[in-house]
């Protein structure tokens, strides 16, 4: 599964399953454009896949919520490497938990301002992440954009609501927009939604089919087959990736 010679643009890279990406695709010759909030991380990590001297790394400082500093990114990776090949939109996150907002309150009693963070990074990040690569994507004739989605984007949840709402939208709505668009110009679309990931611990407990949370290594195998030379038939589809949650009795 080489990827000598791509390029890849990763959010959300300076830990977890974004990094774990940016890591296996360099270790496969690829060369990445790690895009994170964290610039003291940020740069460390890029130092460390530099160090592995396989594919190349660089970092570009990048909140999604931003469109300005998403198309800087965007520049920057094209400046640096000439293309961009594969898109993949980690960035997110439940919006009480990345914000600590631990107060018990219910949907209508929670400040406004909690769900709209839930929206703009989860939703509008890849949104607009998609819309700044598009372009390029179409003048080389080929690319592929990875949205994540979630388990939670069919089950929903009650209290904080902006996470499945935005996932949902990722994996049937603009997943699906991006593949009919990209069709004419040789680029895919793909969602992946996992259940629960072993990122934090308390994903343990998330019941499945299969008794276990997935390693984010799994998730990860899984992007990098779609992106790779055996993959080219995926295209414009939401690919579970649950231990089988989804078909799971409900109630």
């Amino acid at each position: 599964m080489s990827f000598e010679g791509k390029v890849a643009i990763a959010t959300g890279a300076a830990s977890g399953m974004g990094l774990l990406f940016c890591q296996c695709f360099a270790e496969e010759g690829g060369n990445v454009l790690l895009c994170d909030i964290n610039e003291e991380v940020l740069t460390e990590k890029v130092a460390e896949i530099n160090a592995k001297g396989k594919g190349k790394a660089i970092g570009a400082v990048c909140d999604v919520r931003d469109y300005a500093q998403i198309c800087a990114a965007r520049d920057k990776c094209v400046q640096e490497f000439g293309r961009i090949d594969v898109l993949c939109n980690f960035a997110g996150g439940t919006e009480r938990r990345m914000l600590n907002y631990t107060e018990p309150t219910d949907f209508p009693d929670t400040p406004i301002e909690v769900f709209d963070w839930g929206i703009d990074v989860n939703l509008k990040g890849p949104f607009y992440f998609g819309h700044a690569v598009l372009g390029v994507m179409r003048d080389q004739k080929s690319g592929l954009i990875v949205n994540i989605g979630s388990i939670t984007g069919c089950d929903g949840d009650g209290w904080s609501m902006a996470y499945p709402t935005s996932k949902a939208g990722l994996m049937f709505g603009l997943t699906k927009s991006q593949a009919q668009y990209g069709a004419q110009h040789g680029i895919r679309a793909v969602c992946v939604s996992p259940g629960p990931v072993l990122t934090r611990p308390g994903m343990a407990g998330m019941k499945t089919l299969l008794g276990r949370a997935a390693e984010p290594q799994e998730i990860i195998d899984l992007i990098l087959f779609i992106a790779s030379d055996k993959g080219q038939f995926i295209n414009g589809e939401n690919i579970m990736i649950d231990g089988g949650r989804n078909a799971m009795v409900r109630g």
